[in-house]
């Protein structure tokens, strides 16, 4: 099994979020199986398929092998007995872990010799019980614990759940009658949950209320799923005030839950971004890239796979710069190195001997020299196929309608003209135009203006459907029942419901595509300030008085709006013992640059965690890293999944009843 690198940055003793994960993987759990019982030094990892992942996210192999594990085994694999050896079992509490457990360590010739067992959520009494039962099990019995971290960290202020059918599970077609609705809104609720378990956190639970349009109608499921969810955390969460050690008992942090429908133009547009576009137009799986580079022998060239995360500096840096920026600083920082390191400058001489100084300083410059050059030639390559695609499919000028279109200065006519006058224009783009411009002008869509609209972008009725299929994500106050035969039914009292207002800035004026902003940057600056309506977003819990609290300059707030965290009140972040380095050096490798790119949180206010139901996309990510500096608050989003275009296109298409992957031009 392979472990991905992770994210190492640190400040001191406070610690990024993905950084907390990593050192409660290795040190809570790992480390902690290090007993004088314990007789053997090398130990045995053996867990499930998710939990596989939510090692991967968060710890590189070398991390795991330098906390005594010289093997990862599947515990769903047939694996080789090794009587000699410990093993370290992190797994969910599931009724078939429980049983593969127990077959491994039950009878004279379990698989090793003892067992230290971590469940990565808690673990109900029932499925717990065949254990204590069992003589043979509990004798080889080390260690029985519940981790509480059920979740994938995915960046530094980043998580997702894995529930990649969420949107279907819970806004599709069939979602009143399904039995997946219930058990999907549970165990998200248990992962997120397990969220703040791990940063010590009690949450303060604001969520998206369900509407509708008057008395006469009924609410849906799908209009209550924030509210189901927020009450399955406040559950989860209440209960750890008793059941873990040092969780706080007052509120500590604010957690805002809301779904896909808030904003249906965030997953479908051009997001401008280094990031954005690697994943949109390169077709990554994951964060894995794939490039070519010369072979060893220099005569031919061999794939290598790269992955872009937060342990590579150049990446770090430019991630969230607009592709344009990021292409120029690429420019001027291969310019810059090529000028100043040394061995850069002698390589480019060419032709002529070179000294035996020459020579030296090449030597001293060398290792330094081909990982910069390396990175930095990666990320030129990069950019460049950017580039070229932009040009090659005209991007520029689909951005240019996609933004006019988000802020209400293109309509029907610019659309029109578009389709008639570019017909390079890939299928799949003009799809996202027109689920774009659905989004902003529903009464378009009217008896057969859509199938008009259809037959002039040229696309299929197989397309079609992800644009029928948007009323899914319609609040009960946006959508009505409609007599055409066209499935797109809104509200017509409430026309260009989403045109949203441009906001000035040195970015938008230099970049026009950089225009769009998602929406959750406005809830997220209305919460931090206080202004976020309660009748629209109310709370799970009523407040302690001590969630009030402010510094003594500060004058305290009175009105009966929603209480407001004041952004300077200074959080406690203990480092546990689990995590504290055994001498001067902390226990593992970390990249200066990242060190240096974190922010101070130390200085912040208290957290903002943020759930987007049904898929968050990169440009929200990008917006709670921009907003965590603006309002000196940290500021995590959580999600079912994190979407690239193509992914929810796939996930719109399949809300309607009978239609399976098979069924869909993918």
């Amino acid at each position: 099994m392979s472990i991905s690198d992770s994210d190492s940055s640190h400040v001191g003793d406070t610690k990024t979020f993905r950084q907390i994960t990593r050192d409660r993987l290795l040190y809570e759990m790992l480390r902690s199986t290090r007993t004088k019982e314990s007789k053997s030094t090398w130990k045995v990892l053996i867990m499930d398929k998710l939990t596989v992942k939510i090692m991967s996210y968060a710890c590189k192999m070398a991390d795991i092998t330098e906390e005594g594990v010289s093997l990862v085994e599947d515990l769903y694999k047939r694996r080789q007995p090794l009587p000699s050896m410990d093993a370290i079992y992190f797994i969910q509490p599931t009724k078939e872990n429980i049983v593969l457990f127990m077959s491994d360590m039950s009878g004279r010739s379990p698989l090793y010799k003892k067992a230290f067992v971590f469940f990565s959520s808690s673990a109900p009494r029932e499925l717990v019980a065949p254990i204590r039962r069992d003589a043979s099990v509990m004798g080889r019995l080390s260690a029985l614990s519940e981790m509480n971290l059920e979740y994938f960290a995915i960046d530094s202020q980043g998580f997702i759940t894995d529930h990649e059918r969420a949107l279907e599970e819970l806004f599709g077609e069939n979602a009143e009658t399904s039995q997946n609705y219930n058990a999907c809104i549970n165990t998200m609720a248990t992962r997120i949950s397990t969220v703040f378990a791990s940063l010590r956190e009690f949450p303060y639970v604001r969520y998206r209320a369900a509407k509708t349009i008057d008395a006469s109608t009924l609410t849906t499921l799908r209009d209550l799923v924030p509210t189901k969810l927020a009450a399955g955390i406040w559950n989860c969460v209440s209960k750890y005030k008793s059941s873990i050690v040092d969780f706080p008992q007052t509120e500590t942090c604010e957690l805002l839950i809301v779904d896909r429908s808030i904003d249906q133009i965030a997953p479908i547009i051009h997001e401008w971004t280094y990031d954005a576009m690697c994943h949109d137009l390169l077709l990554m799986d994951g964060n894995k890239y794939v490039h070519e580079v010369p072979s060893k022998n220099g005569s031919s060239t061999e794939k290598k796979e790269v992955l872009l995360e937060e342990h590579d500096p150049v990446w770090l840096e430019l991630r969230h710069a607009h592709i344009g920026e990021a292409s120029e600083k690429l420019h001027d920082k291969m310019t810059s190195f090529m000028s100043k390191n040394k061995a850069a400058q002698i390589h480019g001489r060419g032709g002529g001997e070179l000294s035996t100084r020459d020579l030296q300083k090449i030597v001293q410059a060398l290792p330094q020299y081909s990982d910069q050059i390396d990175k930095l030639s990666l990320h030129v390559e990069i950019a460049g196929k950017i580039n070229n695609i932009i040009r090659e499919q005209g991007l520029r000028d689909i951005g240019d309608v996609e933004q006019n279109i988000v802020f209400g200065k293109a309509g029907t006519t610019e659309l029109i003209n578009f389709f008639r006058t570019k017909h390079n224009t890939s299928r799949e783009d003009k799809l996202r135009l027109l689920m774009i411009y659905a989004s902003v002008y529903p009464e378009k869509f009217e008896s057969d203006k859509g199938n008009k609209l259809m037959q002039l972008a040229g696309i299929s009725a197989d397309d079609m459907i992800a644009v029928n299929n948007m009323r899914c994500l319609m609040a009960a106050q946006d959508t009505k029942k409609s007599s055409s035969g066209f499935k797109l039914t809104f509200d017509m009292h409430k026309k260009k419901a989403t045109v949203r207002e441009e906001k000035e800035g040195e970015e938008q004026k230099k970049w026009t595509q950089f225009r769009f902003y998602p929406l959750i940057e406005d809830l997220l600056e209305k919460l931090s300030k206080g202004n976020l309506p309660r009748e629209e977003y109310p709370c799970m819990n009523d407040p302690s008085p001590s969630f009030h609290s402010t510094p003594v300059s500060t004058p305290q707030r009175t009105t009966n709006n929603a209480p407001h965290v004041p952004a300077q009140s200074v959080r406690s972040r203990r480092t546990g013992t689990w995590a504290r380095p055994r001498n001067s050096d902390d226990g593992y490798s970390s990249d200066s640059v990242l060190r240096h790119a974190s922010s101070d949180f130390r200085k912040m206010g208290q957290r903002i965690f943020v759930f987007v139901i049904g898929g968050a996309t990169r440009s929200e990510l990008r917006v709670v890293h921009k907003l965590s500096s603006k309002l000196q608050r940290e500021i995590i989003l959580g999600s079912s999944s994190l979407d690239d275009p193509q992914t929810f296109i796939t996930k719109i298409k399949m809300l309607s009843q009978d239609i399976s992957l098979d069924d869909l031009q993918i």
